[in-house]
């Protein structure tokens, strides 16, 4: 029985992730100094993300900047820029910046070889001022051997995702990601006697010729293999932005209310499981650093989503890349070759993205904090013009008002981006189209 009420009709516009405000959707044209000012002025905490682009293999459901590994001189050039420009963003940061956190991610990082991923730690450290870093990273179960995981061991990460997605036989056909339950179970084996203590997997819902017993299928093997965190997405299908989701039969997707009950199982399960809700599609054990930031009222959200990180500033290395500031939001080049050549020239790559006004920055805090803590305080002015949008809302139950205090109710958790959608004046200006909100 579905716990969460379903209306449709408040369902029926895609809207962003947010995982940034503004998003990525609606980045521009950017001054090519602009990030270089930025990185000079943090003079406080600093995160690092660093993105690989390469997979040994391509799924046909994936949206990430990356490409098959296969050509060993393409993926040398590409990190031989990859240090080149670690060793130019380290030189523009202030005396006072400190690295507490590094996040790999891509792609798979595991799909460069260990021996090339342990330089990357050791430039790391020989240029950026360290502070007893927290290191994660996001793997491919199906490139990970026992030499990868003392790699990971060796580097001290302690935290790791995997992309898992569905235990169900005929779902990874149909996305173009076969793995077996013996592979996933060998890899956590691996992870956790190479010193991983918080491991993600990532889970899908909405996927080809699955059903609600596959899923629920997964979620019980997930719990049994000891994940101390879930992500569990609902698949975009957007062919026409990710062309290689052509390859997927649309007309075996779930339609959206198949859709809309999986995700509410999902949720029912793993909290009866004694996880603890992020969101309406993250979860987390008690003791996960991710809980207990959401229970003191600290979970953030940033490009990597949901977050116990605390620096508001992330810079991020290598192709496609997000760096995120206060008052600026960057992106790096795209395109390897064209990213190649920029960091051989010496210069940064970043050459698109969008300012931040003081407007943009309060209604970033705003959207965050209804994401995060499923409430905010809502000035006057903004609450009366809110009012109308709201009203569909408040008047089923799944938000309400008490003074100006904006609150998404149990019941509304899988309309929160839909609710802060409301409070976001750049989609009123673009016709750019999102994935579905469940």
């Amino acid at each position: 029985m579905c716990m969460w009420p379903y209306h449709p009709d408040l369902l029926e516009t895609p809207v962003p992730r947010y995982t940034s405000y503004p998003t990525a959707a609606d980045f521009g044209a950017l001054d090519p100094t602009a990030i270089a000012g930025a990185i000079e002025r943090s003079d406080c905490d600093v995160s690092l993300y660093l993105h690989i682009p390469f997979c040994e293999k391509i799924c046909f459901y994936c949206g990430c900047n990356t490409g098959a590994s296969g050509r060993r001189e393409r993926v040398e050039s590409y990190l031989a820029a990859l240090h080149q420009e670690i060793a130019a963003v380290a030189a523009l940061l202030p005396h006072g910046a400190q690295v507490r956190r590094i996040a790999f991610g891509g792609g798979s990082p595991n799909a460069i070889l260990p021996r090339d991923f342990l330089a990357l730690i050791d430039a790391l450290y020989r240029y950026f001022p360290l502070v007893d870093p927290e290191l994660s990273i996001e793997l491919d179960p199906r490139t990970m051997d026992q030499a990868w995981a003392h790699t990971i061991g060796k580097a001290g990460i302690t935290r790791a995702s995997m992309g898992v997605q569905t235990f169900a036989p005929q779902c990874q056909i149909a996305i173009g990601r076969v793995q077996s339950d013996g592979l996933i179970e060998r890899t956590v084996a691996w992870l956790r006697e190479n010193g991983v203590t918080s491991l993600n997997f990532d889970l899908m819902y909405g996927l080809p010729h699955q059903s609600e017993h596959d899923l629920a299928a997964s979620l019980e093997r997930t719990v049994e293999l000891g994940a101390d965190r879930v992500a569990l997405f609902g698949y975009a299908h957007v062919p026409h932005i990710v062309k290689r989701q052509s390859v997927i039969d649309a007309s075996a997707l779930p339609g959206r209310r198949a859709r809309f009950d999986m995700a509410d199982l999902g949720f029912r399960m793993l909290a009866r499981e004694g996880y603890r809700p992020i969101g309406f599609d993250h979860f987390a054990r008690p003791r996960d650093p991710m809980a207990r930031a959401a229970e003191k009222g600290e979970l953030r959200r940033n490009f990597q989503g949901f977050t116990d990180d605390r620096a508001d500033v992330l810079i991020g290395m290598g192709s496609s890349a997000i760096s995120g500031f206060p008052d600026l939001l960057a992106q790096n080049e795209k395109n390897n070759g064209r990213y190649r050549m920029h960091c051989s020239q010496g210069r940064l790559n970043a050459q698109c993205g969008i300012a931040r006004s003081g407007e943009d920055q309060a209604r970033s805090a705003l959207i965050e904090s209804l994401l995060c803590r499923g409430q905010v305080s809502l000035a006057a002015p903004l609450l009366a013009r809110s009012r109308p949008r709201l009203a569909p809302f408040l008047e089923r139950g799944l938000a309400s008002l008490k003074s100006e205090t904006l609150r998404i109710e149990p019941e509304g958790l899988p309309y929160a981006r839909v609710i802060a959608a409301l409070f976001d004046p750049y989609r009123e200006a673009t016709t750019r189209r999102f994935s579905s909100a469940i």
